[in-house]
């Protein structure tokens, strides 16, 4: 019988890993996805902001009209800028829950009893 369970153990983690794998390569994929993606719409802000330009010069000089989509760009940034940051402020680089259940675990081990 522990020979049918060693067995039956070896399986299900030989199934996990498959499966894992399986996952990760379909993740894999879809980022590549995402990334072909990100490539392209920043090729459409691209072109749009040329197009910007050229259409600002139909009324005021090309300098001027480069400098006020450029203004327009320089604001979105500075606005995501500081959406980030103040995102990345809440964010605790130490995996509380974790040091949290550990503690608790090396509590348990120490008196199994409680």
């Amino acid at each position: 019988m522990t020979a049918d369970l060693q067995t039956l153990f070896r399986q299900e983690i030989e199934l996990a890993k498959a499966e894992i794998k399986e996952e990760g390569t379909r993740a894999g994929k879809a980022a590549g996805m995402f990334g072909g993606a990100g490539f392209a719409g920043y090729m459409v802000l691209l072109f749009l902001s040329l197009a910007a330009v050229l259409g600002l010069a139909n009324v005021m000089d090309g300098g001027w009209a480069a400098l006020i989509v450029t203004a327009v760009w320089a604001v979105a940034a500075a606005v995501l800028y500081m959406k980030g940051r103040a995102g990345m402020r809440t964010v605790s680089p130490k995996p509380e829950r974790t040091v949290e259940t550990m503690k608790e675990n090396a509590e348990w081990a120490r008196h199994p009893t409680r």
